[in-house]
């Protein structure tokens, strides 16, 4: 048995995967060459990555397309082994896949499913049940506090295929959750849900880490999934870590602008406006503008002297725009050769 690590609930030391990807050319022919002499191709999707998470904490696992993000939650869950580096979850090497480790941890993907199809979920939950040997007395418990607070009454009976979107997660992250984990793992956990499911499913996972101070590592492509639970923030690309901070650094990181609400007691025109920012969007009576950040308090004062003015608010801006700012731009051709998604 692995000897517990106390320090930290996850620890990464210079994690690193790569996969052998094979080439064909296309057509009939390409397919006799690659049956022939199949070509190879070595892609890095993850490079040397290292961090600490701290119990109970809740961290964003934030990047483009490509960077690694669930190649890197793959192989802290066992199911990829590293080609170099080191891992410990838990106080385990989730490489080894041992019955504690697997009782400590859960994966849930958004994209992916653990229900079986055919059968209600609650047949699913049972095998969980048994799989995770979970003393009836805990599972009733745990049971109707997941009914409670996600929902679950008059669907838990039904097909899972008869279940909507929103039904069918909720029914997973009961299930996944159903042995009380202490470290979760969320791969886009709330996409293709509307946006009540979504808040739903944050106010369930804010609820499980604040009632048995489970460490959440979270990805996701909605920013308000991570605004509304981690305060910290790990930014991965190319499959390297290129930002480990809180929220507001980021901000200041990522933009070079703020943004300046206003509300006016007389309309201004756009063309007024655009003498102290960049409009982004004007109706007369309310507007948003874009600053520098290091001209925001000149332009702030300009605009209560020369317009009547009836609130003033300064943010950074989204975090969509920030995420945008840092990785939208950039051409395919400015990221290392051979990054992979997953």
């Amino acid at each position: 048995m692995t000897k517990p690590f106390a320090d930290a609930a996850v620890q990464v030391r210079d994690l690193s995967k790569q996969y052998a990807v094979h080439d064909k050319e296309p057509g009939f022919m390409g397919s006799v060459r690659a049956f022939v002499k199949r070509q190879t191709r070595q892609v890095q999707a993850v490079r040397g990555v290292s961090f600490d998470l701290a119990p109970g904490e809740v961290v964003g696992f934030l990047g483009p397309n490509g960077a690694g993000k669930t190649t890197t939650l793959k192989m802290l869950s066992g199911l990829l082994h590293p080609s170099s580096g080191s891992a410990r979850v838990a106080g385990f090497e989730p490489r080894r896949r041992e019955r504690a480790f697997l009782k400590t941890i859960t994966l849930v993907m958004g994209q992916k499913q653990q229900l079986m199809w055919d059968l209600p979920a609650l047949d699913s939950f049972l095998i969980n049940q048994a799989v995770y040997e979970i003393p009836d007395d805990e599972y009733r418990a745990t049971m109707a506090e997941f009914t409670e607070v996600l929902g679950l009454d008059g669907i838990l009976k039904k097909q899972v295929r008869k279940l909507s979107l929103g039904e069918r997660m909720k029914c997973e992250l009961a299930a996944a959750l159903l042995h009380r984990p202490k470290v979760l793992f969320l791969d886009e956990p709330t996409i293709g849900l509307d946006v009540n499911m979504q808040e739903a499913v944050r106010a369930f996972v804010r609820d499980y880490n604040a009632r048995y101070g489970a460490t959440v590592m979270l990805t996701s492509h909605y920013m308000a999934d991570v605004t509304a639970l981690a305060r910290r923030i790990l930014v991965i690309d190319a499959g390297e870590v290129v930002f480990d901070g809180d929220l507001n650094a980021l901000a200041e990181r990522g933009s070079s602008g703020k943004t300046i609400r206003l509300q006016l007691r007389r309309p201004a025109t756009p063309a007024e406006l655009a003498a102290y920012g960049q409009v982004v969007t004007s109706d007369g009576l309310s507007a948003e503008l874009t600053v520098p950040r290091a001209e925001v308090s000149e332009r702030a004062a300009r605009l209560l002297s020369a317009l009547d003015v009836a609130d003033l608010t300064v943010e950074d801006p989204p975090l969509e725009t920030v995420m945008a700012e840092l990785f939208g731009a950039r051409p395919a051709s400015a990221r290392p050769a051979g990054e992979v998604t997953r």
